[in-house]
């Protein structure tokens, strides 16, 4: 849940990030296990392939990647994320894990490419934003970098906050103000953006509510 944008001036996102996670690293995936729900359904949907490259977007503290790299230890994993104290947290559980299929960068999820971030000769086949889309302003600039740095055939996966709409309305204003806190946003124009026309022009679309529409899993494969 770890996103925002060039280090070094203020108000700028790279600072913001590494303000807002310099001390909640050391807790964070203690706290964050109890209402990031869905999480570990995508890592289980996802398919995955020996040879594959894969990115995480908003990747903090590598637990997902570190998940899938036990899981699957034949193919490269790669995560991005605005805060370099995340990242030096993410390391640290790398080393711990003792996997060695993991690459991290610092960088945006609006202005990072296969290339020029992580020296590759080829486009990702998977990249998954996990409760990452609702902590970045530029949301659609992202998946559509995202889905820019796909190949062929690729799938955009999205894990995140849904509407809360079947849950009691006590629980939406309870969970957004706590969220709040957090600078996590709910995006309005999300969902309409993601069933768009124009987006399934360009690929297959398939959204899954969890929970009574606490969460959603988003997956969108290119034609």
């Amino acid at each position: 849940m770890n996103e925002v944008g060039k280090s070094g001036r203020a108000g700028d996102p790279f600072e913001a990030m590494d303000q807002m996670y310099r001390f909640q690293r050391y807790f964070y995936d203690l706290t964050r296990k109890f209402y990031l729900l869905g999480r570990d359904r995508l890592l289980q949907l996802m398919p995955v392939s020996d040879g594959d490259l894969i990115l995480e977007a908003g990747c903090g503290t590598a637990r997902n990647l570190i998940v899938l790299a036990k899981r699957y230890p034949n193919v490269d994993f790669y995560g991005l994320d605005a805060s370099a104290a995340m990242l030096e947290t993410a390391r640290s559980n790398i080393r711990s894990a003792a996997v060695s299929n993991i690459s991290l960068k610092t960088a945006l999820a609006n202005d990072f490419s296969y290339r020029d971030t992580f020296a590759l000769d080829r486009k990702f086949d998977t990249i998954f934003f996990s409760y990452s889309i609702s902590m970045i302003p530029p949301w659609r600039e992202s998946i559509e970098n995202a889905l820019a740095n796909l190949e062929s055939g690729g799938r955009l996966y999205i894990v995140d906050f849904y509407d809360q709409k079947d849950l009691p309305g006590w629980f939406e204003r309870l969970l957004k103000w706590w969220l709040s806190k957090f600078h996590v946003q709910f995006w309005d124009e999300l969902m309409p953006f993601l069933r768009s026309d124009e987006m399934k022009d360009r690929c297959d679309v398939r959204i899954t509510s969890l929970y009574r529409r606490y969460s959603f899993i988003a997956e969108l494969k290119l034609k």
